[in-house]
């Protein structure tokens, strides 16, 4: 199964990167991003791995947890795009999709 990233998970990403940078922590956002794409790469055989997001309640929103974030996917019928990358002890509010 294809799987990509929403432009929002990308932003997520460079975001982590850009945080632990500023902290003086390049190589440790380094790190996280690219295990956290590594993680990612499991969807594609295992669609459905990953639980519901408690936030929606909805079968087709699952999370993957990531210590100490939470990449939030949807599963489409023939894709999974990944939308957000969070910390875990954020609440999700998400953007209106189809």
């Amino acid at each position: 199964m294809n799987v990509s990233l929403a432009e929002s998970a990308f932003y997520d990403l460079e975001a982590i990167k850009a945080y632990y940078s500023e902290q003086g922590a390049a190589a440790i956002g380094e790190n996280f991003v690219k295990d956290i794409l590594t993680h990612i790469e499991v969807l594609s055989d295992n669609p459905e791995i990953g639980r519901i997001v408690p936030e929606f309640d909805e079968p087709k929103i699952r999370e993957l947890i990531h210590p100490p974030f939470r990449v939030v996917h949807v599963l489409e019928s023939e894709s999974i795009v990944v939308i957000r990358v969070w910390r875990s002890e954020r609440l999700l509010v998400l953007p209106r999709f189809n």
